[in-house]
């Protein structure tokens, strides 16, 4: 079980994708919102329980049906990959009626010494994935994360090849939004990153976001050039998810842009203000020089969070320290 968000569910997939690999005989069903199922359609063996938040499971009554919904499936573990409070009801059910249950933790002492302002303890902290890992371990499944495996590029359909066209050209994906705007590289920067890789014939730039806000910006960083492609607002989950995997590399914030991008075998380079690749968020797979941080002798008390929620006057232009140029050099060097 894992609700929410997008890029915390998308962490999930990694090492379910492991898991089924290696313990063929068994069959997984995920619970989480219907807006994620696709998420796991490559995954054999994998089925998918709808989380149904507004009406059927909703409150704790809704939380009691759900329980009851699960007991048709014959579940005989229960790995709670959530551990708030209506994972902790569902996984309480479970034990009660005499299933073995397992939770994720979270590492919060971990953390809070990795964010505080003063004594930082500067060290990198267990991944997520790690973490999730170790769930099905303590259910007597232990997962080998060390030879990943990924989906093969998906077929593009018509539908997307008419709105990107064909070519040979280099695709470049660039997610330039996060939920908080500590995490969100200066528009302006991003913008000189856009029009110096455009320069380039030999590449495509796809942008990706959503909602009208995010659309409107994306639009104007497209400036009707004809390798810049919006495609926010175009293209359903499925079909993005689809597109992605076709990228030949990905710059994202500290998002769910690049959990997606990874969990299909992208390559990733992912950009960090308040937050930091320590906090056990990065990207899976990728490698920590694709992670470009602020600069923390400039902003010692970075990172200020692990969500980048905590806003730290003085630091709103920590991400300014990254300059346009190096992150320029990454993607081209990541292409060849």
């Amino acid at each position: 079980m894992r609700l929410s968000a997008m890029g915390d569910v998308a962490m999930t997939v990694p090492v379910l994708r492991a898991f089924v690999s290696q313990y063929p005989e068994v069959k997984v069903t995920v619970i989480s919102r219907p807006f994620f199922k696709p998420f796991f359609d490559t995954i054999p063996t994998v089925s998918f329980f709808a989380f149904d938040e507004k009406v059927r499971h909703k409150g704790f009554l809704g939380l009691l049906r759900l329980s009851q919904d699960l007991k048709g499936l014959n579940i005989d573990a229960f790995a709670d990959l959530h551990n708030v409070l209506r994972s902790k009801i569902i996984r309480n059910l479970f034990a009660l009626s005499g299933k073995k249950t397992a939770s994720v933790d979270k590492g919060r002492e971990g953390k809070k010494a990795l964010t505080r302002s003063e004594n930082k303890i500067m060290e990198p902290l267990r991944s997520m994935f790690e973490r999730h890992a170790q769930v099905f371990a303590n259910l007597g499944f232990p997962v080998d994360l060390s030879n990943p495996k990924f989906p093969e590029k998906a077929v593009l359909n018509e539908e997307i090849l008419n709105l990107i066209g064909t070519g040979s050209q280099k695709l470049i994906g660039i997610a330039p939004f996060a939920q908080y705007d500590s995490k969100v590289y200066p528009l302006d920067l991003m913008r000189t990153v856009i029009e110096e890789l455009s320069k380039n014939p030999n590449y495509k730039i796809l942008l990706f976001g959503g909602g009208k806000k995010e659309i409107e910006i994306l639009d104007s960083l497209s400036n009707h050039k004809e390798n810049v492609i919006n495609m926010a607002g175009k293209i359903k989950l499925k079909q993005e998810l689809a597109l992605i995997s076709n990228l030949d590399v990905m710059l994202s914030m500290d998002s769910g842009n690049a959990h997606i991008a990874a969990m299909l075998g992208v390559k990733v380079i992912t950009l960090y203000g308040a937050t930091h690749p320590f906090a056990g968020f990065s990207p899976f797979n990728q490698p920590i020089e694709n992670a470009l941080v602020s600069d923390r002798e400039k902003y010692p008390m970075l990172p200020t969070s692990v969500y980048g929620n905590k806003i730290v006057p003085g630091y709103e232009d920590a991400m300014r320290t990254i300059s346009p140029q190096s992150v320029i050099e990454k993607i081209i060097r990541s292409l060849k």
